[in-house]
């Protein structure tokens, strides 16, 4: 699958590292700490998914999926929130998100979710 692009947006130096380790081994990652201007992201990098922080620094994760869901030229792009929050699981009936990941979570998680967007 190498051929398949994931974003990753994600504020904790270490999680974002982490993650970009492990997805780097099968897919083309591109990562970021902030995300100013998602859908020039997205037209620059033209990513398969997005794995997106739902409280990031200076930006609300849950509104970033939801512009990208209302917009027809990136709503097909599936989103995965990840979260260490409580109740996240309804990013996905409130924001669009296609799938959620709590944190901490492992390897094995992060990959089978990972490919299950993919497919």
């Amino acid at each position: 699958m190498r051929n398949k692009t994931i974003v990753v947006i994600e504020d904790d130096v270490d999680v974002l590292e982490t993650v970009t380790n492990i997805l780097s081994e099968s897919y083309v990652v591109k990562s970021f700490k902030d995300c100013p201007d998602i859908f020039g992201i997205i037209d620059t990098h033209k990513p398969d998914l997005i794995l997106l922080d739902l409280l990031l620094e200076k930006e609300d994760g849950r509104e970033i999926c939801k512009a990208i869901k209302a917009n027809d030229a990136t709503s097909g792009i599936s989103v995965i929130i990840m979260s260490g929050a409580q109740d996240i699981y309804n990013v996905i009936s409130e924001g669009g998100a296609n799938d959620v990941i709590k944190k901490p979570f492992t390897k094995d998680i992060l990959l089978s979710r990972v490919e299950r967007q993919l497919r």
